[in-house]
This record gives structure tokens, sequence and C-alpha cells, in this order.
């Protein structure tokens, strides 16, 4: 048994270097034939064709040797496993045949020989042939047929891909002059009301200006010359006004009949600082003390927040009501809970506490359209804008302007963040949110910017500098480019109109 599986694996082995006569042309055998293909330039039809396939050279063998092959010297294709000799021949032959130039004239007689040339090799038709063909018109596609990918390729700009860019002029619209304005970093002096009056405190006094009409009156005034106000804010519907005195009180005035409510006294040292919250007026003092007061009632003190070593200089409640944000010279950031009846004790526990800044923190701001998050800005030692989650107690951003910081505001209309800055800058600028990427710079103050706040519809920004001047800049327009277009055709707006505060 043994002896005959020898034989038969001898038989085998003789067998494979017999000529293979069923397979595909190796390589080698495709070019032989491909270099006799000139000769059948000539040939007609009528006549016989005779054109040898296979060659006295067949691959060798030898065996017990590992010598790695080639594949030019392989048995067929490897690649592609199934190959049609007469394909072959055929593709072989009319590759040669166009290349070559054909005259237009004879192009019909052209393809009926190319038809009977195929037949006569092998009796194979060109139009069954299943060959790589380039050339010719491309096939028409079916009668309504959409290509969607066209979408994607397409060069023409759609109306969501436009850019669109917004006008910011680099001027202000009003300058108002503020002689005796009190040039202090930590003072808040200017505020603006819902009904569209803007309050600014010259020295003792208090002036209203209404922007809508232009008209300004004096509000009030200090008895001694020495006093002199040093914070306003206004009630969120704009009829009565909290002010800040340096003799330690703060008044509580009725704008439209012109009268004072009350004078709340219990600091010991000036009121730099006043926030509404809905009844209750927080106010903040240079001795670091901030206290809470329910002007609906006679005994007005609900408790004192005693975190800070220093002035106050910023105070700020959420739009929510849920938080109450403070800032000082002693470089730090509180948050407080908001003030309940029935539980002053925890109002007295601040929420967060962040000692980041490097500086006095005078500018808050709380973004309108995220409750829980706080921007502050420090002073000269700092110069850096931080935005705050409150929910998380975590820093989300920190930017150096280059610049002291002394006032922000979120502008809702466009989504961003607006800064004023004292040395070395003493402008504003505009910051795209949360990227505080940098929109738009506004130059004119010949001094430290000291305070900003946005008008009632959002649209315009008011800025108090140690120059004494008041500048108010159309930064939020939601139609700017009427803005635009009137200053090319030299209508007023392109020039600034001047008026004194008083």
């Amino acid at each position: 048994m043994a002896h005959f599986g020898f034989e038969n694996d001898i038989h085998s082995i003789l067998k494979l270097d017999m000529p293979i006569t069923n397979a595909p042309m190796a390589r080698w055998q495709r070019k032989a034939s491909s270099s006799s293909a000139p000769a059948l330039n000539g040939l007609s039809p009528g006549k016989s064709i005779n054109v040898s396939l296979n060659s006295s050279k067949t691959p060798s063998k030898t065996p017990g040797k590992n010598k790695k092959q080639t594949p030019s010297k392989m048995g067929g294709d490897r690649f592609i496993p199934i190959r049609n000799s007469k394909q072959m021949d055929v593709a072989s032959f009319l590759l040669t045949k166009e290349n070559e130039p054909v005259e237009t004239n004879n192009s019909a007689q052209s393809s009926e020989n190319q038809k009977a040339w195929s037949v006569m090799l092998n009796g194979y038709n060109i139009d069954d042939a299943k060959i790589l063909h380039i050339g010719g018109k491309s096939l028409n596609a079916p009668e309504g047929y959409q290509n969607n990918l066209k979408v994607l390729y397409s060069q023409s700009a759609t109306p969501a891909s436009v850019k669109k860019t917004r006008y910011i002029s680099s001027t202000p619209d009003r300058i108002l002059d503020a002689p005796e304005l009190r040039n202090d970093f930590y003072l808040n002096l200017l505020d603006w009301s819902s009904r569209n009056t803007l309050a600014v405190a010259l020295h003792n006094s208090v002036y209203l200006w209404n922007a809508s009409q232009g008209d300004i009156i004096l509000l009030m005034k200090l008895e001694r010359e020495e006093d002199y106000v040093s914070s306003l804010s206004w009630t969120k519907e704009g009829s009565y006004l909290a002010i800040g005195t340096s003799d330690c009180n703060v008044q509580l005035w009725d704008v439209e009949n012109q009268k004072r409510l009350r004078s709340m006294a219990g600091h010991t040292a000036r009121v730099g600082s006043l926030s509404w919250n809905e009844h209750v007026l927080s106010s903040g003092s240079r001795s670091g003390h901030i206290q809470h007061h329910d002007v609906r009632v006679a005994d007005h003190h609900i408790c004192t927040l005693t975190s800070h070593s220093q002035e106050v200089c910023g105070l700020q409640w959420s739009p929510d009501g849920r938080y109450l944000a403070s800032g000082g010279n002693d470089n730090l950031v509180y948050v407080w809970p908001r003030v309940q009846q029935g539980s002053v004790s925890n109002a007295r526990q601040s929420v967060c506490s962040w000692s980041e800044h490097q500086g006095a923190v005078k500018a808050l701001a709380w973004c309108p359209w995220q409750p829980n998050i706080l921007a502050s800005g420090g002073g000269t030692s700092d110069r850096h804008i931080r935005i705050w989650n409150v929910n998380s107690s975590s820093c989300l951003t920190s930017f150096d302007t280059q610049s002291q910081i002394s006032s922000l505001v979120f502008a809702p209309n466009y989504k961003e963040l607006v800064s004023a800055h004292g040395y070395a800058h003493n402008n504003v600028v505009i910051w795209k949110y949360p990227s505080l990427t940098k929109v738009a710079e506004l130059n004119g103050h010949e001094d430290r910017v000291l305070s900003l706040t946005l008008s009632p519809d959002k649209s315009t920004i008011a800025t108090m500098a140690g120059d004494e001047t008041i500048r108010l800049w159309k930064s939020f327009e939601l139609d700017p480019e009427k803005k635009k277009a009137k200053e090319r055709r030299g209508i007023s707006t392109s020039s600034v109109i001047h008026q004194s505060i008083r």
C-alpha cells in the first residue's frame, strides 16, 4: 500500500510538468500574443487568420528548491481568477486598433470591420465582450432621476451658510457732559431704569435724564457740601430710586413725585453699592458689611453679612432672585442665597466663595439666559474676566483683558458680554459669549471708564468715565443696517449730539 501511494505521488508530479492546455494564458504569453497584434492591422475580412496562443516555452519547476516565483511567471492571474481567453484576444486587438487615428468618412465602415474581425477571432462578437471601454458619450440618467449628493458638493452659498456681519458704530450717538463727576473706581454712580430714565450722581446731587425726550431734572441734593452720593439703583418697575451716600445712609425716593420716602441708617461707612430684589434692598458698605432692608416695614433691617474684610464695591442680585453676588476690595467673590422671612440665619451662609482674583472685584454681571452663570472682573492687579457656574462652584472661563475692569453687563440681543476698562486702555470692549472672542472696541473716553449700564430695550449702553462725560453707544440694535444706511446718506446720526446733564 505504501508503494502504491508513492507511485501515485510520482504520477501527480509528472502531470504537473506537462503543459496545461485548458488554463488561462500566463502574462508572458499575453505579451507575446500582443506583439503580433500589429501584424493584424493589414488584414481584411475574408482572409483566413491563424493566431497561435501557445508557445513552446513553459514555466519550469525544479523539485526540491523553494524558489519564490514572481507573478509574471505564475500561471494565470491570481487577482482575477476567471478570465475568458476569447475576451482577452478581442480586448488586445481593440486596444491596439483604437490607438490608431480613424478617418471620419470611414467611421461607419471601420465599426463594421471591427465586428467582422472579432467574429473571425474565435467567433466572438465585440458587442458581447465585457471589457473596460473608455470613450464615447456617457449614458443619460433615467427620466425623473434626482441625485441627492448634489447638495453636498454645491458651490452656491445657501441662506443658512451666509455669514451675516453686524455693523457697530465706532462713535457714540450722544455725549452728555457730567461736570463734578466723582472719579472713584469703587463707586456706582450710573443706572438706567425700565422707564428709560438715566440716573446720574454728580458730587452731592442726583440728576435724571429722560432718554426718550431729552429732559433733565434735578432729583435731590445733599444738605452738606462735603457729603457726596456714592451709589444708585432703580427698582425693577423704575418708579423708585435708592441712593447711597457718604454719610452712611440709604435714601429711597419716589421719582414721579420727586419726594424722599425714607432714609435708612445702619451702616458705619459710605454705601458704595446697591441692588434690588423685589421689596428687599441690599446695600454694601466700605466697612465690608452687606445689609438687607425690607423697605415695606418700619423696622427695615433684616440681617447683615460680614464675610468681606474690605469695601464691598460690587453687588448684584440674579435675574431670578435666587442669589446675591458680592465683590470686594479684598479680591473675593461671594454668592449668597435669597433672603426669606423666618430663615435669617441661613442667609448669612454663602453658597459659593472664590478667591482667584488678584485685584478688587467691582464688576459683576448675571447672565439673563443662564441664571446660574456669573461673570466677574478684577482690578488693575488682576485684569481677568472670569465666568462662574454657581451650581457647580466651578470657574468655566478665565481671560486676561490686559486692562483694569470696572464694570460688566450681558447684552441679550446678540448674547454678548460688555466690559468697561480703566488703566491702561480706558475703553469698552464687546465680547462674544461664551467664547470671549472680541467683537468690537469702543474708544473715545479720555480717562478710565468707571461704570456702564444697559438701556431697557437692550440696544444701547451708557458709559461713564473720569473725563466727566457719559457716552451712549447703540451697539446692539436688532436692525443695524438701517443705521448704516443713514450714515451713508449723511443724515444727522453721523454727528454726535452733545448735551449737559445739568
